[in-house]
């Protein structure tokens, strides 16, 4: 007995769910990869292991192939498909996040250069207490982030924006301390500057971090909240708005 064609939509549906759930999958796979690869950079330079920053070096590689994957899937679901509505905005969205993901891999890849150059160096310089708070704090963005994305929970992706505003700060006062150092003891300006290079690369890993925060709102809610204000953030993140 030949199919209907509701049996047949019904198998196309299943089949572009089964699809649709894979692509979320391994975007949080990828995720997960490169929540690992910020914490292991930031470990090697706080602990002075050079293995460890050399095997995050070499993991980037992986990332950029995950990368390459995901959007090759993106790509043939929506020529194949042709999505619409909520499916056609997770495409858009995860689309965009991924792209992100990538680049806090590149800054992970770069903080661990970075730990490498200093563990030859030998003597820990100043500014790592700051690099270890900043640290901390940009890993529970990131962990956060990707929780948000699992469980499309858009009130902690809010939050995750509104820590971003918190480290921006941060690194602020971070760089400014950090200059005065180098202005009282020119010594060691080429060691403090590689630390400042490393607090810029996690400044910028929270700031991907926000747009994938940003990128699931759109997904589940529709909107665009990319310029908000701080005022307008709060509002929403108080649920008045």
């Amino acid at each position: 007995m030949p199919a209907s064609k509701e049996d047949y939509g019904h198998h196309i549906s299943q089949k572009f769910n089964s699809e649709l759930e894979d692509i979320r999958t391994h975007f949080l796979e990828m995720g997960g990869l490169v929540e690992k690869q910020v914490t292991d950079a930031i470990h090697a330079l706080l602990d002075a292991d050079s293995v460890l920053a050399i095997a995050v070096q070499a993991d980037d590689k992986k990332i950029n192939a995950m990368e390459t994957s995901l959007d090759d899937a993106l790509v043939k679901v929506l020529a194949r498909r042709q999505p619409a509505a909520s499916d056609l905005r997770m495409i858009i969205a995860i689309s965009k996040a991924i792209i992100d993901l990538e680049r806090i891999g590149d800054e992970a890849a770069k903080i661990a250069r970075y730990a490498q150059v200093l563990c030859e160096e030998g003597e820990s310089p100043r500014g790592y207490v700051e690099t270890r708070h900043i640290g901390n704090q940009i890993r529970v963005m990131l962990h956060d982030t990707l929780d948000a994305f699992a469980r499309l929970d858009v009130q902690q992706a809010l939050r995750v924006m509104q820590s971003d505003r918190e480290v921006d700060l941060e690194y602020k006062t971070a760089t400014r301390a950090l200059m005065t150092y180098m202005m009282e003891d020119p010594r060691y300006i080429a060691r403090v500057l590689n630390v400042m290079w490393v607090l810029r690369s996690l400044e910028r890993i929270g700031d991907h971090a926000r747009n994938v925060a940003e990128q699931l709102v759109y997904l589940v809610q529709g909107t665009d909240i990319r310029h908000i204000s701080d005022e307008a953030l709060k509002q929403r993140i108080d649920g008045q708005a």
